[in-house]
C-alpha cells in the first residue's frame, strides 16, 4: 500500500481523546469493537471525551487499564461508521522496515509521519519496544504504528526527550494478549495488576483496592461518586458554560482548555494563569478564494472592529476569527454569561453573513 492509501484507510479509525489533564490519540479495532490507547492518556479517569471524523465529541467509558503495558480500552461511539483496520504480526517485523506513526501531535489532527524501525526489540523496564525514527510528539501517544501493508504493528507510547527522533512503540503482541485476557469480561471495568498481571474485576477486588492474587494495590476505572469540580477561574468558566446550556464534560480539552460549538462556529476558550487572562476565539469561516471579495471583506472587518464592544475580528492564515479577552479577576458568572453569550451569538451571525455577503468558505472540520 502507498502512504496515501494507508492514511485514507486510517482517517476515520483514528480517535481524539481528551481529559481534564491532557489529550492523546486512540484507534478503533472493529474486530474487537474497542478503542485502543495508552493508559497514561486516560490515567485516573473512568470517562473521557472522544471525537473522530465520523462523529462529534461524546463521552466514552474506560473499561480496561493496564499500567505495566501502558494500555487502555475504551467504549466506541454507538453508531459511527469507522473504517476497519487490522492488527499485523510483530514477529514478522525487521530492523529497517518502513512504518507510519499516526496521531494528533500538539493538537495537529490526523498527522502521519514516516520512518523506519531502528531496532525491533529494544528492551526497557522488562518489556520489548519497537524503536523508530519517525517523529512522534505529545499527542501521538496511543496512536497506531502501521506497516506498509496497512496493519497495526504497535502502539506509539513514549519518546526520549532531547533525543533525535527516538520514539518507542509497544508491539502488537502485548496488545493481543491484553485483548484475549479482557474479552471474556467485556463491558465490565477491569484493570491488570502491574505486579502479577492478574485481571482484577469489581467482584474479585480484595478489600476494595488490592489484587486478590498478589496483594498489590490496584485501581479499577470506576466512575467517581462525585463529579469533578475545577477551582478558581476554571470553575467560573465552567459555571458560565453550564449557564449557557453547554455540557462542560464534552467541552473540556485538557488543562484550562475548552471548546464548544455555536451554530457553525467553533469557540475555543483558554485560560493562562501565568498572565491572568481568559481568551475566547470563535473560529468562523475561511477567507474567500475570489480576489474581488478580499478588499471589501477587510474593509468590513475593520469597520466592525471600530464599532464593536470588546470583540475583535481578525484573520489568522485562512481563518476568520472573532476574539474576546477577559482579565480573570473581572470574570464573574453573571458578567461572563453576558459576555460569552454575546460572543456566541455574534460568532454564529458573523459566520453566516461573511459566507453570504463576502464569499467566505465553510471552515473545514478537523
Amino acid at each position: 500500500m502507498t502512504n496515501k492509501d494507508i492514511i485514507e484507510q486510517y482517517q476515520t479509525a483514528i480517535i481524539q481523546i481528551a481529559t481534564q489533564s491532557g489529550t492523546g490519540t486512540g484507534f478503533y479495532l472493529r474486530e474487537y469493537d474497542l478503542i485502543i490507547t495508552n493508559n497514561h492518556v486516560i490515567d485516573g479517569y473512568a470517562e473521557v471525551t472522544i471525537a473522530g471524523k465520523q462523529f462529534d465529541k461524546i463521552l466514552s467509558r474506560v473499561w480496561y487499564t493496564d499500567r505495566k503495558h501502558d494500555l487502555a480500552f475504551l467504549q466506541p461511539p454507538p453508531s459511527a461508521e469507522l473504517s476497519e483496520i487490522r492488527l499485523g504480526t510483530y514477529d514478522n517485523l525487521k530492523d529497517g522496515d518502513a512504518v507510519l506513526a499516526i496521531g494528533h501531535p500538539f493538537g495537529l489532527n490526523y498527522t502521519a509521519t514516516q520512518g523506519v524501525v531502528s531496532k525491533v526489540d529494544r528492551v526497557r523496564n522488562g518489556l520489548k519496544y519497537i524503536q523508530i525514527d519517525a517523529a512522534i510528539n505529545p499527542g501521538n501517544s496511543g496512536g497506531p504504528l502501521v506497516n506498509m501493508n496497512g496493519e497495526v504493528i504497535g502502539i506509539n507510547t513514549f519518546i526520549i526527550r532531547g533525543g533525535d527522533n527516538l520514539g518507542f512503540a509497544l508491539p502488537e503482541s502485548y496488545l493481543r494478549t491484553a485483548l484475549q485476557i479482557y474479552l471474556p469480561h467485556k463491558g465490565h471495568p477491569s484493570t491488570r495488576c502491574p505486579s502479577c498481571e492478574f485481571l482484577v474485576l469489581p467482584e474479585n477486588l480484595d478489600n476494595g483496592k488490592y489484587c486478590p492474587a498478589c496483594g498489590s494495590e490496584v485501581k479499577l476505572p470506576e466512575l467517581p461518586k462525585e463529579e469533578y469540580e475545577p477551582v478558581g477561574a476554571a470553575k467560573t468558566i465552567e459555571t458560565i458554560l453550564k449557564n449557557l446550556g453547554k455540557d462542560v464534560r464534552l467541552a473540556r480539552e485538557g488543562v484550562n482548555n475548552w471548546s464548544v460549538k455555536e451554530g457553525s462556529a467553533k469557540i475555543v476558550i483558554r485560560y493562562n494563569p501565568e498572565n491572568y487572562f481568559v481568551a475566547a476565539d470563535a473560529y468562523l469561516c475561511l477567507l474567500p478564494k475570489e480576489v474581488q471579495f478580499i478588499k471589501p471583506l477587510y474593509e468590513y472587518l475593520l469597520r466592525e472592529n471600530y464599532n464593536s464592544n470588546g470583540l475583535v475580528l481578525s484573520c489568522v492564515k485562512e481563518n476568520v476569527i472573532l476574539s474576546m479577552i477577559v482579565y480573570d479577576l473581572d470574570l464573574t458568572p453573571e458578567a461572563g454569561v453576558s459576555s460569552f453569550k454575546n460572543l456566541f451569538l455574534k460568532a454564529d451571525a458573523y459566520d453566516d453573513l461573511l459566507k453570504k455577503e463576502y464569499g467566505c468558505l465553510n471552515r473545514m472540520e478537523e
